[in-house]
């Protein structure tokens, strides 16, 4: 009968776990096995919705600057309109004195039948159209002027004024030509008909877009006027009076 000792059970506990640990390193073949992945840490919602509106915010920020941009570069635009306007004004007044300095040979019924032609069309243009251009409030402006150099007896100034109430008529005259005032849904009106050629050979379109049919085929160079525009499409009048819209980048501006 054997006895077991204290000391005796200790060693034989050391005895079989070493041999179960021999045992597993065997049939493991002698490699260590990896430690588990940790598990990413679950998705904050308020963490996600805080990043969003600060995304949000950022984009906000950067449209509201580039507004700004914009309407200051609209105030300096502005500005240059109304310097140019106050030039042209000053430049009108200064050939009207020159030409009563001048004395010229232009006759009293020379510029009373100017004056009394472009009122007539300016009246024809104003009760045309729904709503009057500014070219049509600057050539009743003209007018006055014209009529006044008239009773002055500065019939040269009188008819040289006359000419250009006629010349903005004639203006009034293209926005009120063809089908112009139909207009289509986002169309918008140019406030002065723009003087411009075609940059390269180009076709003008029965709409604004490229699903819309070939109306004509024009070719560089060519002098268009233009009409009005609807996103990137301008509508446009050849000299022969037809109309269609063209892509914007087909165009430049006119130096005739």
């Amino acid at each position: 009968m054997h006895t077991f000792t204290p000391n005796r059970t200790k060693g034989l506990l050391r005895s079989g776990l070493l041999a179960s640990a021999l045992l597993w390193w065997g049939c493991s073949g002698g490699q260590s096995v990896p430690a588990p992945e940790p598990k990413p840490a679950p998705s904050d919602p308020s963490a996600d919705v805080a990043r969003t509106v600060e995304r949000q915010g950022e984009r906000i920020r950067s449209l509201e600057e580039e507004l700004a941009d914009l309407q200051l570069q609209l105030l300096g635009k502005d500005a240059e309109v109304a310097e140019l306007r106050a030039q042209l004004n000053e430049a009108i007044q200064e050939v009207v004195r020159t030409k009563a300095k001048l004395q010229t040979v232009e006759s009293r019924a020379e510029a009373a039948s100017t004056m009394a032609e472009a009122e007539i069309a300016l009246r024809a243009v104003r009760d045309a159209a729904p709503e009057p251009g500014p070219e049509v409030f600057q050539a009743e402006r003209l007018l006055e002027a014209a009529a006044r150099e008239f009773e002055n007896e500065n019939y040269g100034g009188s008819l040289y004024l006359a000419s250009q109430v006629q010349s903005l008529v004639s203006i009034g005259q293209v926005r009120l030509g063809g089908d112009d005032l139909s207009g289509r849904a986002g169309e918008v009106l140019f406030p002065i008909p723009l003087r411009i050629e075609v940059a390269r050979t180009s076709n003008v379109r029965e709409g604004p877009g490229l699903d819309f049919d070939i109306l004509f085929t024009l070719d560089a160079d060519t002098p268009l006027t233009g009409l009005a525009y609807k996103d990137q499409w301008m509508r446009v009048r050849d000299a022969s009076g037809r109309t269609g819209w063209i892509f914007h980048a087909l165009v430049r501006g006119s130096h005739r």
